[in-house]
């Protein structure tokens, strides 16, 4: 590259990991002038500095042609495809099958702004945020399974169910979903098994044990939210549309897997 490097910037090793993967565009129209690893290095920066996309370098792609690439790949679900591929291969390498029979889910309440559509937003009383609500199934390296974003309103149960709707034919190994009390109560359980044919496992805090402690089994959720908090675009939810905030989580996620195939 002419240009500087930036710490985001794909390694030749990381850019063969996602080569094969990333969709090549239509031949029609005029010729591209940027590479597709220049648009995927722009898009991670974006992920990492947190910035807006009228703000990016000016050594990198224009952000009009980023932004077109990140929005068509969101559009046709693009980000969830190479998380799902990147996922089963970090697996295998970890000597796991490539579905997971064992996963957790858990919700994080995050604050908009004044860009997200008003009716995409709700008020979680629990943990007093206004705003939307990440829910999030992780399989048992904390790999990300599955995002749905909400308005912060919705209940973790009723998120859930969602989630679940969306993604129970794609894992056809899932046995068993841990989760903690929010998702309590015998509806959901019921569902779950009829529905799913899973086991919805609640993991509690022992009476015997007070502050906090690591829930066995369910604490890789939220390991993973931590690991997705390292993006300042995750920071809080900037997004105007749930879809963008799922698209960068899947980014933020491939990401991760990314520079452990590469440096595998």
């Amino acid at each position: 590259m002419s240009r500087q490097i930036y710490k985001t910037d794909l390694s030749d090793k990381q850019w063969k990991v996602l080569e094969a993967l990333v969709p090549q565009p239509s031949r029609r129209g005029r010729p591209r002038e940027h590479s597709l690893r220049e648009i995927v290095n722009a898009i991670l920066y974006v992920v990492d500095g947190g910035i807006k996309w009228r703000l990016m370098p000016h050594d990198l792609p224009p952000w009009q042609s980023v932004y077109y690439y990140f929005r068509l790949w969101t559009k046709h679900g693009v980000w969830e495809t190479l998380n799902a591929a990147l996922r089963e291969r970090v697996r295998q390498k970890a000597g796991r099958n490539a579905q997971p029979s064992a996963a957790a889910i858990d919700s994080q309440s995050v604050k908009t702004t004044e860009e997200a559509e008003v009716e995409t937003c709700g008020y979680d009383s629990g943990k007093q945020v206004k705003g939307r609500k990440r829910h999030l199934l992780v399989d048992t390296l904390g790999l990300v399974l599955k995002v749905i974003v909400l308005s912060a309103s919705v209940q973790d149960r009723d998120g859930a169910q969602m989630l679940f709707s969306q993604t129970r034919k794609a894992l056809t190994r899932l046995q068993k979903v841990w989760a903690d009390a929010a998702y309590a109560g015998p509806q959901l359980g019921e569902w779950v098994k009829a529905t799913c044919h899973w086991v919805l496992e609640i993991v509690k805090h022992a009476e015997t044990v007070t502050g906090f402690v690591v829930l066995p089994k369910r604490w890789v959720a939220e390991r993973t939210f931590s690991w997705l908090g390292r993006n300042r675009r995750l920071s809080k939810d900037y997004e105007r549309l749930p879809e963008s905030s799922e698209a960068f989580i899947y980014i933020a996620s491939i990401r991760l897997m990314t520079k452990r195939l590469a440096h595998a």
